[in-house]
């Protein structure tokens, strides 16, 4: 029994082990429609068929949408479109046509119009089988297997949305977005299967969810591994250099674990890629994404042959500041 926990104990030691340090990273992304950043001042009419109020779900989000605590948007009120439209004896399904769109949005002074149509919700019922095991006595010295009826529902939903620029008349974005959801139910459950007309609207959130995320710029969190082992032939004093900055970097310390860092860069002649690349990472974290460049540059001029890491932070520092260049044009337009 010892030997089977000593052999546990070595596999649990080797996991741990085996994880390395990881710093996160919070970097900004831009909206995947850049256009709709330049007509910011928009407005949702009520979409055709809707009920499942998908169209009020997405003028919620884009009305609440926040980064680094401003407002995004501008929403129109949908009472002044509707006023708007009465007086201009439109059904909400004449904005289908986009002179009509146009117009309707100069009139209450936006400069984009979000319509859409959504379509029947489906629902799809399926049976079957599954088995069961219990006891055959009270000692349950044998076992029965047995079956029971169990029901699969799959409930879709999909809507075609699209957003017209009122100046220029054209449109910026059209697409059908589409989710869908299964659930199962047995008879020896004791939780039943959510209606079909709750599955919809669990459904018309995740739609207004994607919706939102395409128009509006976000931040991606993800971790970035620490290198951890010297490259060179550390001395004792190098090799607490290094140990000790990446408790800092644990830490939250960046300051105390720079200077460490640059000590080491220092005392290894330059020639150390280690602590340039931990640099890179540090400067990475803190959105200072040219300074990491810097030194990322400066740990692959120092290999040899080819490291993951660096050949990974390489690629990903020169996406990182092409973004942070795109979004900072689209808050700023």
């Amino acid at each position: 029994m010892r030997k089977y926990l000593y052999v546990i104990l070595a596999f649990y030691i080797f996991l741990m082990g085996g994880c390395s340090q990881k710093v996160g990273v919070k970097a900004l992304v831009p909206a995947q429609v850049d256009r709709i950043s330049q007509t910011k001042v928009i407005a949702v009419t009520d979409f055709t068929h809707d009920r499942v109020g998908l169209s009020r779900k997405i003028e919620a989000k884009l009305s609440n949408f926040q980064i680094d605590n401003k407002k995004y948007f501008t929403v129109v009120s949908r009472n002044d479109i509707n006023k708007v439209i009465a007086e201009q004896k439109l059904q909400n399904s004449g904005l289908v046509n986009d002179k009509n769109i146009v117009k309707v949005g100069e009139l209450i002074g936006a400069q984009a119009i979000i319509s859409g149509n959504v379509s029947p919700v489906t629902k799809q019922d399926s049976y079957f089988y599954e088995s069961r095991v219990r006891c055959a006595d009270r000692k349950c010295k044998k076992l029965v297997t047995y079956d029971v009826r169990c029901m699969k529902r799959l409930v879709g939903l999909s809507a075609e949305i699209r957003i017209v620029d009122v100046t220029m008349g054209d449109i910026i974005y059209a697409d059908t977005l589409s989710r869908s959801a299964s659930f199962k139910h047995c008879e020896d459950d004791s939780r039943g299967i959510p209606s079909k007309t709750m599955m919809a609207q669990n459904l018309a959130d995740n739609i207004a969810y994607e919706f939102t995320y395409k128009l509006t710029p976000h931040y991606r969190r993800f971790n970035v591994k620490l290198l951890e082992d010297p490259d060179l032939d550390y001395t004792k004093s190098q090799e607490k250099l290094l140990k000790f900055s990446l408790q800092y970097i644990e830490k939250g310390r960046y300051s105390k674990a720079e200077q460490l860092l640059k000590e080491l860069v220092d005392s290894t002649n330059m020639k150390s890629y280690v602590p340039f690349y931990n640099l890179g990472v540090m400067k990475e974290a803190q959105g200072k994404y040219k300074e990491a460049k810097k030194y990322y540059e400066y740990a692959d001029n120092l290999m040899v042959k080819p490291i993951d890491e660096i050949d990974e932070a390489m690629v990903r520092i020169n996406s990182l500041i092409a973004n942070k260049q795109k979004t900072l044009k689209q808050l700023n337009r």
